[in-house]
C-alpha cells in the first residue's frame, strides 16, 4: 500500500493538485494512506470520516430522502457524497467512499463486501461499485483503499 500511496502523493505534487476525502466504512484509512507519506501536506487538504447517516446529513448535507430510499450504501449516496464534499473542499480532486466492511450488517440487497467509490475531478465524476469477497473487515477496507488510490492514479493523469 506504501508504494501506491507515495505513487498517488508524488503524481499530486507534480500536477499541484489537492485532494480531499470522505471515507465511511474505510474509517480514515484511505486519509492515513496519504498522510503517512512524507510530503503530502502539499496534496492533502481535508478528510472526512462520515461514518453515520447523520453526519452524512449534518456535514456532507447529504439530503435526507436519499439515504432514506436508497440507504448509505448505495450509488446515490457515493455520488452525493462525492460532489458534496467537492463543495466544501473545493479540491482538484474529491474522493468519497461508502460500503459494508462487515463482518455483521450485511443483507441480501447489500452484502457484506459491497463498496461504491466516487471520484470528481472538475467536470469529470465517477462512481464504481465494487464487491469484496473477503468477509474480514481489514481486508474488505484496504481492499478498498487500494481501489481508491488506483482510481486517483487514473483521474489525476
Amino acid at each position: 500500500m506504501k508504494k501506491i500511496s507515495l505513487k498517488v502523493v508524488k503524481l499530486l505534487k507534480k500536477k499541484r493538485f489537492k485532494i480531499s476525502f470522505a471515507e465511511s466504512c474505510t474509517g480514515g484509512l484511505l486519509s492515513s494512506s496519504i498522510t503517512s507519506i512524507s510530503g503530502s501536506s502539499k496534496v492533502f487538504n481535508l478528510g472526512l470520516i462520515t461514518y453515520s447517516n447523520q453526519s452524512k446529513i449534518n456535514i456532507l448535507k447529504i439530503p435526507k430522502k436519499i439515504l432514506i430510499k436508497h440507504g448509505a450504501v448505495s450509488y446515490e449516496t457515493c455520488l452525493s457524497m462525492v460532489k458534496n464534499l467537492n463543495r466544501i473542499a473545493k479540491t482538484n480532486i474529491s474522493v468519497s467512499i461508502t460500503g459494508v466492511a462487515g463482518p455483521k450488517g450485511g443483507t441480501r440487497k447489500k452484502p457484506v463486501g459491497l463498496v461504491y467509490i466516487g471520484i470528481k475531478k472538475g467536470n469529470k465524476t465517477l462512481v464504481k461499485r465494487y464487491f469484496f469477497k473477503s468477509k474480514k473487515r481489514h481486508l474488505i477496507q484496504m481492499s478498498t483503499v487500494g481501489k481508491a488510490l488506483n482510481l486517483i492514479l487514473t483521474f489525476a493523469k
